[in-house]
């Protein structure tokens, strides 16, 4: 079969390589494709591997040789499944590749808020520490995490994950999830450790809010200014799932008069962000470039199941299926 990739380089930017995937048929690997470009390179695949290349209805009813899409990453926001499904296309992703990656990131975010670690750094380096003479000084209060209230929002394996560190670091844990049976999977968390709340009562009681669930029609920009004006004044907002989560105008505007205390973001609306996002020219903010899945070893593992969900499609055993 005739494989595509279309966008490598947002998963390996030459460190590691496709050879299992090579193993399974003639592949044509590019760095990166505009939407322009897409139906050119596509036109006479079979298969479709992409990253963060959109693939919308018309794209996918031109390709009339497209038999299955492989999403490298776990959220697949970007693919029309309607149309997908409509063409008896096969979608699939990669999930829980990126969980402890991920939750890991979630506190270098949060600790970076709170500990101001790399602001002092550059501040010693600037020579401020010399010029003051003092055993130590701080220019923000440091902030210590045991007791805080930590809400997660999304109690998936990230958003349980996150949890059980926030645990270890002595946070208290509420979350919410719109599946009222969630079951608990992480083996570090007891059950009874987590009260879970709506969404109201998670947002006026936490200190810090995590944000882990998809993008779909009832969670895009769910964090509002209704929302916001919900949540207890000083809050710390963290998003590492999907940008279009929140309201970027409306957080700019929570930041600005201190009803929000300082956001982290590694994922915002539009990726890249345009020089007007208002957010950027923000002192409160901390915006990393969507990496908090980016670790070598996630993507070693992203890599291998992208290979067995393309196998055993072509074995006729579908798994990881999405539409």
């Amino acid at each position: 079969m005739n494989i595509v990739a279309l966008d490598a380089y947002a998963l390996t930017p030459g460190d590691l390589k496709w050879k299992q995937i090579k193993e399974l048929g003639e592949i044509e690997i590019y760095q990166s494709t505009s939407e322009a470009e897409i139906i050119k390179r596509a036109v006479g695949a079979d298969i479709l591997l992409i990253n963060k290349t959109p693939l919308k209805s018309k794209t996918i009813e031109s390709l009339k040789n497209l038999k299955y899409i492989g999403v490298l990453s776990t959220g697949y926001n970007i693919v029309d499944l309607k149309a997908a499904s409509a063409n008896d296309i096969i979608v699939t992703n990669i999930p829980d590749y990126g969980t402890d990656s991920v939750a890991q990131f979630v506190f270098a975010l949060l600790l970076e808020l709170t500990q101001q670690v790399g602001y002092h750094n550059q501040q010693v380096k600037a020579g401020a520490w010399t010029e003051k003479k003092y055993l130590s000084f701080w220019d923000y209060p440091l902030i210590e995490l045991k007791n805080k209230v930590l809400g997660i929002v999304g109690f998936g394996n990230i958003g349980q994950r996150t949890a059980a560190l926030a645990l270890s670091f002595g946070m208290e844990v509420i979350a919410f999830d719109p599946n009222p049976k969630v079951k608990i999977n992480d083996p570090e968390i007891k059950t009874e450790k987590i009260k879970f709340l709506s969404l109201e009562e998670l947002y006026s009681q936490s200190d810090v809010i995590s944000l882990h669930c998809p993008l779909n029609d009832s969670t895009r920009e769910m964090i509002d200014q209704k929302a916001i004006a919900k949540m207890k004044a000083g809050v710390i907002i963290i998003n590492t799932a999907r940008g279009p989560l929140i309201v970027e105008a409306d957080l700019a505007a929570a930041l600005k008069n201190s009803q929000v205390k300082a956001a982290a973001l590694d994922v915002l609306a539009a990726e890249p962000p345009a020089d007007s996002n208002p957010l950027l020219n923000s002192k409160k903010t901390i915006i990393t470039p969507h990496i908090a899945w980016a670790t070598e070893e996630a993507r070693e593992r992203l890599m291998t199941i992208a290979y067995h969900n393309l196998k055993k499609f072509m074995e006729g055993q579908v798994i990881n299926q999405v539409n």
